[in-house]
């Protein structure tokens, strides 16, 4: 004689995996679209100076960066080891600075260009007046929000 099992009564039906493709390719395609990679390839030594308090910045979009130092072992044949500015891709002279940051400035959104900020990264055995003379450049430009760029010291006991 056959048996015949009873259905239990509370057994769920399984899950439908049909759409997870979908799903995943989705995500990707979204971070694929929004991440922004690193922009810009430095030509200058930077050794960040020493701080004793430091800041982090919040909005890193609102942020253009200033290099200054001397020209990797690549470069120095070409340009000499005399600190130079870097902005962007390019070396430039520091009169290239004020056009540059209001060009910066446009690219910006009306209601975040009171948040700019110049973020200058200077080698730590740069001469001052070439910090200086970019300073002076800003200032020309109403640039006024500078941030030095720095790294924390260690704390000695």
């Amino acid at each position: 004689m056959a048996r015949f099992k009873k259905k239990k009564e509370n057994t769920l039906p399984g899950i439908s995996t049909s759409s997870l493709p979908d799903i995943v390719f989705m995500l990707l395609f979204f971070f694929m679209v929004t991440t922004k990679m690193k922009e810009v390839t430095l030509k200058v030594i930077i050794r960040k100076p020493d701080a004793t308090q430091a800041a982090k910045l919040e909005n890193k979009s609102l942020i253009s960066n200033v290099y200054i130092g001397k020209p990797i072992t690549r470069y120095q044949g070409q340009y000499g080891d005399q600190p130079l500015l870097q902005l962007d891709d390019a070396f430039a002279k520091s009169s290239d600075v004020g056009p540059w940051v209001l060009k910066e400035i446009d690219k910006t959104a009306e209601f975040e260009r009171s948040k700019r900020t110049v973020s200058l990264k200077v080698d730590k055995d740069v001469r001052m007046g070439v910090v200086t003379d970019v300073k002076e450049q800003l200032r020309e430009v109403n640039a006024l929000k500078i941030n030095y760029s720095a790294r924390k010291a260690a704390v000695l006991d």
